[in-house]
């Protein structure tokens, strides 16, 4: 049985907060409470929060985090680049390797952790119920890795090259069936994506490129 995914968008950017509920179970797992942590937990009502997952650490997408964690007792998930970099606590180590990240169980459901650096170190992608190519209907929370139209943020080339790499290499390889939601506006799908997408990659972009930048110009 697929899980059933729900979003509210939160706080003054907005930015969306996800809930995943193992229907069978009704185990969930709140992926990042950015704000307003009373509703947040009105989405969840009903449901047994048993994770709380991170994607990243900007404050934006952790604002409600502790008055979630203690108001639920969930641990909370991260990668620890993120935590390196952001001084952020959490309980369950996000570590990846080279079959990829772990699977994470909810219920009789599950999810796959997928490394996906760029817009910060750490950022873990949330595959819904496994791999993307392995699942009829692949559904990504991408946090802020991807948008509709382009990649996430940056604030250095550097920065700018591990996103480009994460795009070739990782997300441009799930099934363009593949349905991503983002940290921030609307969802959509790799197979929309992917002629800007390419085309961009063909035309090349300036050494020095970074910030918000767009498939079809800076």
């Amino acid at each position: 049985m697929p899980g059933k995914l729900l979003v509210k968008s939160v706080g003054p950017w907005p930015m969306n907060v996800y809930v995943v509920i193992c229907e069978e179970t009704g185990a969930s797992a709140i992926i990042d409470p950015g704000a307003e942590a009373k509703e947040i937990l009105e989405l969840a009502a009903g449901t047994r929060v048993e994770r709380i997952l991170l994607t990243h650490a900007h404050s934006d997408h952790i604002g409600a985090l502790a008055r979630v964690k203690a108001l639920t007792g969930a641990p909370v998930y991260l990668h620890p680049n993120e935590a390196l970099k952001f001084g952020i606590g959490y309980d369950v180590p996000l570590e990846t390797g080279p079959s990829g990240g772990p699977m994470i169980p909810l219920g009789n459901y599950q999810l796959r952790a997928i490394f996906t650096p760029g817009h910060t170190p750490g950022m873990i992608c949330y595959s819904l119920g496994g791999d993307p190519d392995q699942v009829e209907e692949p559904r990504v929370l991408v946090g802020d890795s991807l948008f509709v139209g382009g990649p996430g943020h940056t604030e250095t080339p550097q920065e700018f090259a591990t996103s480009m790499q994460t795009m070739q290499q990782v997300i441009f390889t799930w099934p363009d069936r593949t349905r991503f939601y983002p940290g921030h506006g609307p969802s959509g799908t790799i197979g929309e994506e992917r002629p800007a997408f390419e085309a961009f990659v063909a035309r090349g972009w300036p050494s020095d490129l970074c910030g918000d930048v767009t498939w079809t110009g800076s």
